[in-house]
């Protein structure tokens, strides 16, 4: 049986044992801080800290409460933001860390026009589910008016991070399977995308093999052997985007989110066979520094299938196995009348990381047509 060995419980002890006299702010989701029994943890290990809390409330990061995050940093001025959750809160955390500017915090996010000097405390991240890998990538996604930005720098990127499957084994099924679903599709889109190297591929493909192998019995029968499997899987896809960045399917899920409230990994998940369709027909059109026949070949490899044909159906039985509704009607959401307001909202740097170029005719097509 193979272990998944990382950080545990007696580290992250350890670890504050050594932090006497900080200050330390956790963030958290206002529910998942005490359905994942992060409470009853760090109540434990924090006894006898300064510590201060926030809670989001809000679904996905949203600049609105960004603001009070922000605000509750600068007045508290915590030794260390403890951020425990999912990628929301870690987003959330990693972009209060470096902010100061209250004044022009939408502009700046929009316009790219920030240069982090430095963070203002040590960031520690603890995932409560195993899906992004925030806790090891140097971005974060906010929306400002529903419309999805991304705010990137190394400064972002966390100092430490405790992988801790106990607060990630009680989440629902719903969170599981869409955030086990982000670390699937993010792997695959790594794969592929133009800034991919040979570091980023390594990563994709190891987890890859960890999270085909366990992604349906951690939702069906959970243990801490699926679990911490899922845990390592969803950070090495962490890894492998952080260099490569995402494709088309992240960059068309945010508008899915944000409009009709479907969570990440679900709306990554309604476009990723369609794009990998597309690109795969007109591979001959490739612009990328690699063969991406190869890279395809070794997607058909990892899910042990022959041709995209078969490849395609193995990835539309793995989110049937997971539930994850594919049908857009079944969603409410009327793609015929929607397509335009779902284009407008999609992030255009993303899209350049695509393999094959697409032009909005194109999302158009794949989205209607597909």
């Amino acid at each position: 049986m193979k272990s998944f060995p990382f950080p545990s419980t007696k580290e992250l002890t350890e670890f504050f044992n050594q932090q006497k006299n900080k200050k330390i702010l956790v963030v958290s989701g206002n529910h998942s801080y005490k359905n994942s029994s992060a409470d009853e943890l760090l109540d434990k290990i924090l006894s006898g800290y300064t510590v201060e809390y926030f809670f989001k409330e809000f679904a996905y990061p949203d600049s609105k409460e960004l603001r009070k995050i922000i605000s509750k940093v600068q007045s508290f001025s915590p030794d260390i933001i403890l951020a425990v959750g999912g990628g929301s809160v870690i987003d959330y955390a990693k972009i209060a860390n470096v902010f100061t500017d209250l004044k022009n915090l939408e502009t700046n996010i929009i316009n790219s026009s920030y240069n982090f000097k430095r963070k203002n405390s040590k960031l520690i991240t603890i995932p409560t589910t195993a899906g992004s890998g925030a806790e090891v990538t140097s971005n974060a996604v906010i929306y400002i008016d529903n419309i999805k930005y991304s705010v990137e720098g190394e400064a972002l990127k966390p100092d430490m991070f405790f992988l801790i499957p106990e607060l990630v084994i009680k989440a629902t099924n719903k969170i599981k399977s869409s955030a086990g679903f982000d670390a699937i599709a993010q792997a695959l889109e790594s794969l592929i995308s133009k800034k991919s190297n040979l570091e980023s591929v390594e990563n994709a493909k190891e987890s890859l093999k960890i999270s085909l192998n366990n992604f349906i019995d951690f939702l069906n029968n959970p243990n801490d052997i699926n679990t911490s499997a899922m845990c390592l899987a969803a950070n090495l896809s962490g890894k492998a985007i952080s260099i490569s960045k995402t494709t088309a399917p992240h960059a068309i899920s945010y508008p899915f989110t944000s409009l009709f409230n479907i969570s990440h990994g679900h709306a990554v998940s309604l476009t990723l066979n369609k794009f990998l369709r597309f690109n795969f027909k007109n591979i001959e059109y490739s612009n990328c520094n690699f063969d991406l026949k190869e890279r395809f070949k070794i997607m058909f490899d990892l899910t042990k299938t022959n041709n995209f044909e078969s490849f395609d159906r193995f990835i539309k039985n793995l989110k049937q196995e997971a539930n994850l509704e594919d049908e857009f009607s079944k969603l409410g959401i009327d793609i015929k009348q929607d397509y335009p307001k779902i284009i407008s909202g999609v992030n255009v740097l993303r899209l350049s990381n695509n393999p094959i170029k697409l032009s909005k005719q194109d999302l158009k097509s794949i989205l209607l047509n597909f």
